[in-house]
């Protein structure tokens, strides 16, 4: 009996070590990790209060919109002219599924008006999918391709 004891004992004794060994060690990294980047609750607050006094939620877009009468930020362009931007690169492209790359529309731009809604909709979830907008840069700006295994 006394070997049967001893056998459920001895990994339920490693394991309490381990798990108490373990524990002290993530604490003492989480502890010394920099406070002093955090923001603090104040901040938070504040940065809460002015956007919400500055947007609104809309419940047909599920997201958040700026209020009408409401000027966007020092150095953000307005959606219409980012909306522009991705026009103009349609225009001049077409997403071509053999390359998985976008190529330019031979013998000038297209217009996205004979294109039926769903093609313009497909183009528009590649191209979204394909860049980014950054805000430094103020244009859209091709993602780095993914890495491949």
């Amino acid at each position: 009996m006394t070997t049967k004891f001893a056998l459920r004992t001895i990994p339920l004794v490693t394991v309490m070590t381990a798990a108490v060994m373990f524990g002290a060690a993530a604490h003492a990294q989480t502890a010394a990790s920099p406070a002093a980047a955090a923001p603090t609750r104040e901040a938070v607050k504040m940065e809460t209060a002015d956007f919400l006094r500055t947007h609104r939620w809309d419940d047909d877009r599920t997201s958040w919109v700026m209020k009408s009468g409401v000027d966007a930020p020092a150095g953000v362009k307005p959606r219409t002219e980012v909306k522009a931007e991705r026009d103009v690169f349609l225009r001049a492209n077409r997403w071509s599924n053999e390359t998985s790359t976008w190529v330019p529309v031979k013998g000038g731009s297209r217009d996205l008006g004979t294109m039926s809604r769903t093609q313009v909709a497909a183009e528009t979830k590649q191209f979204l999918a394909t860049h980014t907008f950054d805000e430094e840069k103020g244009a859209y700006v091709a993602k780095a391709p993914r890495k491949t295994k």
